[in-house]
């Protein structure tokens, strides 16, 4: 079932659709929804709106992580330290995966980023390989 419902008014004893965001008359083609592009993009701009931009906060949050260890970890694997990466502001809390080896070994993952925490405030960084 549609989460919308198209509106339709009589006119001249025909039934005509509204458009869902403005309410005018549709002309043109018999499944349209929008009287223009504009008014489809309003209306999809204000059904998709995140309460309180938390999951734009938190996409964001997961992107710039992203590009701090792919900055810092050009090559596939490499090793820094703790203040290297809160430098650049990455935030621990904010990844996308965990993998655990069957050794009990935990790596955290950014999409195919990930790091693993090692003794003395250092943290090897990899690449997931596809």
């Amino acid at each position: 079932m549609p989460s919308y419902v198209i509106k339709k008014i009589k006119i001249n004893n025909h039934m005509q659709k509204q458009c869902l965001e403005c309410s005018e008359k549709i002309v043109g083609r018999i499944d349209k929804k929008f009287c223009s592009d504009a008014c489809r993009n309003s209306y999809n701009n204000r059904i998709n709106k995140d309460n309180k931009n938390l999951i734009r906060n938190v996409n964001n949050r997961l992107r710039k992580n992203y590009r701090i260890l792919e900055e810092l970890n050009p090559k596939d694997k490499t090793k820094t330290s703790r203040a290297k990466l809160i430098e650049k502001g990455f935030d621990f809390n904010y990844f996308t995966s965990i993998y655990t080896t069957k050794a009990g070994t935990v790596y955290y993952f950014v999409y195919d980023q990930g790091y693993l925490t090692l003794e003395g405030g250092y943290y090897a960084l990899v690449k997931r390989v596809q």
